[in-house]
């Protein structure tokens, strides 16, 4: 699979898992502005998922766009066009291993003339002194350090938790970038999954949310709860998942107060990350 050349830059179709919650998509419509106007091409916002069941009228009067029928209808029209796919995930879910792949690899014996290229996820462990992305959920606790006039409160980074390994190595290896930022503004640093599957065969996401809110010294004080989601939805949300199981730990402990930070995906380093992704994707292919 191949790119465009510089003089026709590829198209790029952003996508994300999907949502049925408005916020979402228009979360991810955000982002795709500001990256086309750092790359200066045709940024596409898509999902993968769910959000085309979403009432058009609570998204500007623009339907969401599923990736795989957004591609399929521009390939019909631009069946030599490069196309770089650019997901907005943090690590490699199944999603960007096996799913995605597939679907392109269907879609290129289609449209044979079509130059189609997956880039990378947002963070990569192997690149140890990129800390862009904490960079960006660093500033996120600091922002509740100022609102709430926190003096050395607890973080705990919590991320959705994946029946891919590979994906909470991610979420680790973003949670000791954190402690390392934030080590001298915060009393401890840990992470935590808000779910997993069941059985031992998925013990790495461990421990969830509600475990590690459980547990000293994370059980009392101010918990500023740092979420590794990019964008707001039915977990990250306001009245979210995370939210939900932050308020029933607090219901059992009087002297626990928590804070949540807001999703990034509007954040300039994760769009200069996705800039550097979609470039890569041409270098490589030059």
């Amino acid at each position: 699979m191949h790119s465009g050349s510089s003089l026709n830059p590829p198209v790029c179709f952003l996508f994300d898992n999907g949502s049925l919650r408005p916020a979402s998509t228009l979360s991810l419509r955000m982002t795709a502005r500001m990256l086309a106007a750092e790359l200066g091409v045709e940024v596409r916002a898509t999902s993968l998922l769910h959000s085309s069941a979403v009432d058009s009228a609570g998204l500007g009067g623009q339907p969401a766009l599923l990736l795989e029928p957004a591609l399929r209808a521009f390939l019909a029209t631009n069946g030599a066009a490069g196309v770089v796919v650019l997901p907005l995930f943090f690590g490699p879910s199944g999603a960007l291993t096996d799913y995605v792949p597939e679907r392109l690899a269907a879609l290129a014996k289609q449209f044979p003339l079509a130059r189609l290229s997956l880039a990378r996820g947002l963070v990569d462990p192997a690149e140890a002194d990129d800390d862009r992305i904490a960079q960006a959920l660093a500033d996120g606790v600091r922002r509740q350090l100022v609102g709430e006039n926190l003096v050395r409160p607890k973080v705990v980074l919590v991320d959705h938790g994946s029946p891919q390994r590979a994906v909470t190595v991610v979420r680790d290896f973003l949670g000791r970038q954190l402690q390392g930022l934030l080590a001298n503004e915060t009393e401890a640093v840990a992470v935590a999954s808000m779910e997993k599957r069941p059985g031992a065969a998925f013990a790495f996401n461990d421990p969830l949310l509600a475990e590690r809110l459980r547990t000293p010294p994370f059980d009392r004080g101010d918990v500023v709860v740092a979420l590794q989601f990019l964008s707001p939805g039915r977990h990250a949300g306001p009245d979210g998942d995370v939210a939900r199981i932050c308020a029933e730990a607090r219901s059992e402990r009087p002297e626990l107060r928590t804070f949540l930070t807001e999703t990034i995906a509007s954040d300039s380093r994760v769009v200069a990350v996705l800039v550097d992704r979609y470039r890569q994707v041409l270098q490589a292919e030059a």
